[in-house]
C-alpha cells in the first residue's frame, strides 16, 4: 500500500521494522502537500522545517534503547485553534491573522511528548461556528471526493478532514462543539471520535462554547483514534473539567460486542430532509452490527430528542457572544457574515434565557440518562445528506448539525464511522455512547470495521497528478 494511504498503526509497523524512517515519511507527505494543497486548500500553514527537525530527532531516538510511545515519529496535522507559543493561531478568522499565541495547547504538548511530528495547521470554519465547513474570508477547503465540483468539506474541522482524506496526513486533530469532527468525517469518509467534555484538556484551545467544546481525533481507522485518545486523555489542573474523569487504556483489547444492546431509533423520527441513501447506509450498518452478535433493538427516542439541536445552538451562541462581544458589532472588523449573525443571535435572548437553558439541559440529561440505562449505545446517521456543492449552501440550514448536536447537549460521546457511498460521495453513521464510555464506542467501531463496515475506496486525485 502507498505510504500516504496507511494509518498510524501500519506506519508504526514500518518504522519499527526499519523499512521506513520518520524523515522519509515526513518528506513524502510534505511533497504531497506541495502537489495538492493549492487545489484543496486544507492548510493554513505548513511547518516543513520544524517537521523535518522533529522527524530527524525521532529517528535518532529510535536508534537508542529508550522507551518510545506507540505514536513516536508519526505525522499529524492540527486544527488552527490549538495554540503553539510564538506562532500565529487564527481560529479560522481573518481578524486573527496577527494573533501570536502566548501559550501552547495541552493537546500539542501531549502529542509532542508522544513523539509525533506536526506537519502544519489546518483550515477551519471561523471560530469553529458552522457545520458545512465554509469560510468566506480565509477560504473553504475542497472536498477531495469530487474535484470537478467544489463540495463542502464539513465543519468546523474542515481542513483536517480534507488533509486526511486526500492522503496528506494519516491523522489529525479537530474539535467538536456540535459535530465538528463527526460532520467532516462523514463527508470525507473518515473515522472521528467525539469525546466526553472533560476527557481531553482544553488548555490553550480557542473556545467557542466552554460548555460543549471537545478536542477530537480524526483518522482512517478506529485503532488510530484510540491511539490518539490514549495520548491525549488525562487530567490537567489547568482545565478543572478533566479532573473527574476515569483513567483508561483505550488501545487495549476491546470489549466483546456479542450481546451488547444497540438502540436503533425509528426511521420515521429522522428529519424529513434525510437523503434515502443515508437511511439505507444507516440501516445496513445496523444489520452489520446484528451479524456481529450485537442485539439491535428498535426504539423510539424521546420525542424531544431532535429539539435539542436548536437548544444547543442557543447555549453555543450565548457563550460565543460573551467571547466576541468586544468586536462582533464592529463592521470594520473582518468577520464572515454568517458567523457574525450566529453570534449576534444571542442578543435576541432575554435576561433569564441562558440560565433557563442550562436548567433545562440538566433536566434533559437526567431524563435521557434514565432512558439510556437499558442500552449500551445508540446508532444514528452522522449527517442526513452527503456533501453538497458549496454554491448550494444555506448558512441558516439546520441540516449539518441536526443529528450531532444532541450528543453534545446531552454530554455523551460518539464515534463517526464511514458507512458507504452515495454515488461517489461518502456517508457516515455515529455510534453514541454514555458519558466517559469511549471504550464502548471504540469497541463497537473496531468490530464494525473488522467486518468490513468502514471499507471505502480512496478519492480519485488523478486530476492533481497524485495517486
Amino acid at each position: 500500500m502507498d505510504l500516504h494511504w496507511m494509518g498510524l498503526g501500519a506506519l508504526r509497523a514500518e518504522l519499527d521494522a526499519g523499512r521506513l524512517s520518520s524523515l522519509e515519511l515526513t518528506d513524502h507527505l510534505l511533497g504531497r502537500i506541495v502537489g495538492a494543497d493549492a487545489a484543496l486548500g486544507a492548510f493554513v500553514s505548513v511547518d516543513a522545517e520544524d517537521a523535518r527537525a522533529l522527524a530527524r530527532a525521532a529517528d535518532a531516538a529510535r536508534g537508542t534503547d529508550l522507551p518510545r510511545s506507540p505514536l513516536h515519529g508519526l505525522p499529524i496535522v492540527l486544527k488552527d485553534l490549538l495554540d503553539i507559543r510564538g506562532r500565529v493561531c487564527t481560529l479560522g478568522s481573518k481578524r486573527n491573522l496577527g494573533r501570536v499565541a502566548t501559550t501552547t495547547a495541552a493537546t500539542v504538548e501531549r502529542l509532542l511528548a508522544a513523539g509525533m511530528v506536526p506537519l502544519g495547521k489546518t483550515h477551519m470554519t471561523e471560530f469553529a461556528f458552522g457545520g458545512w465547513g465554509t469560510n468566506p474570508l480565509l477560504g473553504t477547503p475542497r472536498n477531495p471526493w469530487d474535484l470537478s465540483t467544489h463540495r463542502v468539506p464539513g465543519g468546523s474541522s474542515s481542513g483536517t478532514g480534507v488533509a486526511i482524506a486526500a492522503g496528506l496526513a494519516p491523522a489529525g486533530i479537530g474539535s467538536d462543539t456540535g459535530g465538528s469532527v463527526r460532520i467532516p468525517a462523514a463527508f470525507n469518509g473518515l473515522t472521528a471520535l467525539k469525546v466526553t467534555h472533560g476527557r481531553i484538556s482544553l488548555h490553550g484551545t480557542g473556545l467557542l462554547s466552554w460548555t460543549f467544546d471537545t478536542i477530537g481525533p480524526m483518522a482512517r481507522c478506529v485503532e488510530d483514534c484510540a491511539l490518539l485518545l490514549d495520548a491525549l486523555a488525562g487530567t490537567d489542573p489547568r482545565d478543572p473539567a478533566t479532573l473527574a474523569q476515569p483513567l483508561e487504556d483505550f488501545a487495549r483489547e476491546p470489549r466483546a460486542v456479542r450481546g451488547l444492546r444497540l438502540a436503533l431509533p425509528d426511521a420515521d423520527q429522522l428529519p424529513a430532509f434525510t437523503d434515502p441513501r443515508v437511511t439505507e447506509a444507516w440501516l445496513g450498518a445496523a444489520r452489520r452490527f446484528e451479524s456481529l452478535g450485537a442485539s439491535v433493538v428498535p426504539v423510539r427516542l424521546p420525542d424531544w430528542f431532535f429539539e435539542l439541536a436548536p437548544m444547543a445552538g442557543r447555549i453555543i451562541a450565548s457563550e460565543a457572544y460573551s467571547l466576541h462581544e468586544a468586536y462582533v458589532h464592529d463592521r470594520t472588523v473582518p468577520l464572515g457574515e454568517a458567523v457574525r449573525g450566529r453570534i449576534l443571535a444571542a442578543e435576541a435572548f432575554g435576561p433569564g434565557d441562558y440560565p433557563r437553558e442550562y436548567r433545562r439541559m440538566a433536566e434533559r440529561r437526567r431524563a435521557f440518562g434514565t432512558w439510556f440505562e437499558g442500552f449500551d449505545a445508540i446508532l444514528l446517521p452522522a449527517v442526513a445528506v452527503p456533501a453538497i456543492p458549496v454554491t448550494q449552501v444555506d448558512e441558516a440550514s439546520p441540516i449539518p448539525g441536526h443529528l450531532t448536536r444532541p450528543v453534545n447537549y446531552l454530554g455523551l460521546c460518539a464515534l463517526s464511522l464511514p458507512a458507504g457511498l452515495a454515488g461517489n460521495l461518502p456517508v457516515g453513521v455515529q455510534v453514541i455512547g454514555k458519558p466517559f464510555d469511549e471504550r464502548m464506542v471504540l469497541s463497537l467501531g473496531r468490530a464494525y470495521e473488522s467486518a468490513g463496515g468502514s471499507a471505502l475506496p480512496h478519492p480519485d486525485l488523478g486530476q492533481l497528478g497524485l495517486g
